[in-house]
């Protein structure tokens, strides 16, 4: 993905240079591109943090069934825990 991005930013650059366009048309065009990227990665961490929360769920319902719903206690209950 470092890798895409990196080429992606290589590639806007390098037409940049050599675009036919004026200062400001190509300001416009990297603010609107530089947009673009910002949306595509909100959407891709939007996309992790869900699969993320989907796989904790699903893992939490098979220990759950695994020990027949019900937690013992071990003393360590609310210590570092966060609710994703």
């Amino acid at each position: 993905m470092k890798s895409f991005l990196a080429g992606l930013g290589i590639g806007i650059g390098l037409g940049v240079l050599f675009a036919p366009m004026s200062g400001e048309d190509t300001r416009n065009n990297l603010t609107q591109r530089a947009s673009d990227l910002a949306d595509s990665a909100r959407d891709l961490v939007d996309q992790g943090k869900e699969r993320v929360r989907t796989t904790v769920s699903a893992i939490r319902g098979q220990a759950e069934r695994f020990t027949g719903g019900q937690q013992e206690p071990t003393g360590t209950e609310g210590v570092g825990v966060r609710n994703l």
